[in-house]
């Protein structure tokens, strides 16, 4: 099988936050991108923005003569469903990649019933959020077998700054779970540590410049705080119900291993309360209006 490169036909399903600007890189690389969302409004929107986008108006006209189905779905039981549609469209021979933060087991599971009809899947989440979606800037850890994932790699390079194949199918989507993980943690730690820090009576922003070149920095205290906590816009485009999910994902990966994982199981129920608390439609970074609501009142 050849390298799916510029000018192929792809499928994208998926044009929300993440999936417009990626399907939109896509298409300025020269791909013939067939674009599918549920959303007829978010198939119009990315049309508009997107220079050589070819609208779907079915999951079958994404799939049709597509080399390669991009999913950018919010987890795998929507995955499964779009799967459960697209089966019948997908030639032998074409590769899905799911760049949904997935469940692992979920994704070997979807890789095995795909390959009874000739149909690969590649696993392929990635970090860096809506900003690294539209400069193209993303980290993607690839999980898959290394001609399927070198095959794709051509599109993958076009989204990410860095791809790293992290093992067989099932690994990126564990490897995305353990990521966002370690991300809710830190971005709890450094709320209260941040809160302890106006309480003293300190600057917060000075705070954290003096931390960003020291050992306590992480991605909350070089972007998340200073970029939608403190501005208290909270809009980093991440769901809290999505960090949520992969949470308890990860914690899943950890009690089935049999490792330990006391503070694993603390950040998850402390973000399940705040999921519980919140809007629906949170940013994940409003877990600190929930940690600390009268700096931090409510629109």
């Amino acid at each position: 099988m050849t390298d799916i490169r510029p000018a192929a036909t792809v499928g994208f399903v998926g044009l929300g936050k993440m999936g417009g600007p990626m399907a939109t890189r896509l298409a300025g690389a020269g791909y013939q991108v067939q674009g599918y969302d549920a959303s007829e409004q978010a198939i119009r929107s990315w049309a508009e923005r997107a220079e050589g986008a070819c609208p779907a108006a079915s999951l079958h006209a994404a799939a049709t003569g597509a080399a390669a189905v991009i999913l950018v779905l919010p987890d795998s039981a929507v995955v499964r469903r779009v799967l459960d549609g697209l089966r019948p469209s997908l030639s032998p021979g074409t590769v899905v990649v799911d760049m949904s933060s997935s469940e692992p087991l979920v994704t070997r599971e979807l890789a095995a019933e795909t390959g009874r009809g000739g149909v690969t899947l590649v696993d392929a989440p990635v970090s860096g959020g809506v900003t690294g979606a539209v400069s193209g800037r993303l980290t993607i850890m690839a999980g898959g077998g290394p001609a399927d994932v070198r095959r794709v790699r051509p599109l993958l390079d076009v989204l990410g700054a860095r791809v790293v194949h992290v093992g067989d199918v099932g690994a990126g989507h564990a490897v995305k779970a353990l990521n966002n993980l370690l991300s809710a943690t830190h971005l709890l730690a450094t709320s209260e540590a941040m809160m302890a820090a106006a309480g003293f009576g300190l600057d917060v922003p000075t705070v954290l410049a003096a931390i960003n070149t020291s050992s306590g920095r992480s991605g909350s205290t070089e972007n998340k705080w200073p970029n939608f906590i403190v501005p208290r816009t909270f809009d980093s485009g991440f769901s809290l119900r999505l960090m949520v999910k992969d949470v308890r994902i990860a914690l899943g990966l950890a009690e089935a291993a049999g490792t330990p994982a006391a503070l694993s199981a603390a950040a998850a129920g402390l973000w399940a309360e705040a999921a519980q608390a919140l809007p629906d439609d949170a940013d994940h970074t409003e877990i600190a209006r929930w940690l600390d609501p009268e700096r931090f009142p409510a629109d």
